[in-house]
């Protein structure tokens, strides 16, 4: 959790803004990974750096990944799959088949 002094040192005006500073605050990004924007001293938005957008994008897929995998153990009566080892055996792949593969991205 963060702290109250890590909070406070990314606070924003939006009075800030209006008086030309954008590009200084946006350059705090390249240190900081999210400032937050007070409008009459209340929160009003976020501003995250592209790697922080980046990390939490990812965390929420990952989320919805762990979701659908365990809607499908709910589905199937929580009965454990099938070892990889098996499968491999049972098709008559080897671990040097798949070395030789590489990376294969998937989406």
């Amino acid at each position: 959790m963060p702290s109250a002094t890590n909070v406070a040192k990314s606070l924003v005006s939006i009075s800030q803004f209006n008086k030309g500073q954008a590009s200084r605050i946006f350059d705090r990004l390249h240190s900081e990974s999210q400032l937050i924007v007070l409008k009459n001293n209340q929160p009003t938005a976020f501003i995250l750096s592209p790697n922080e957008y980046d990390r939490l994008t990812e965390l929420e897929e990952d989320y919805a990944l762990l979701l659908e995998a365990y809607e499908r153990l709910e589905k199937h009566g929580g009965e454990p799959g099938i070892p990889m080892a098996d499968v491999m055996a049972r098709h008559g792949i080897s671990e040097e088949d798949l070395d030789q593969i590489g990376d294969v991205e998937i989406e």
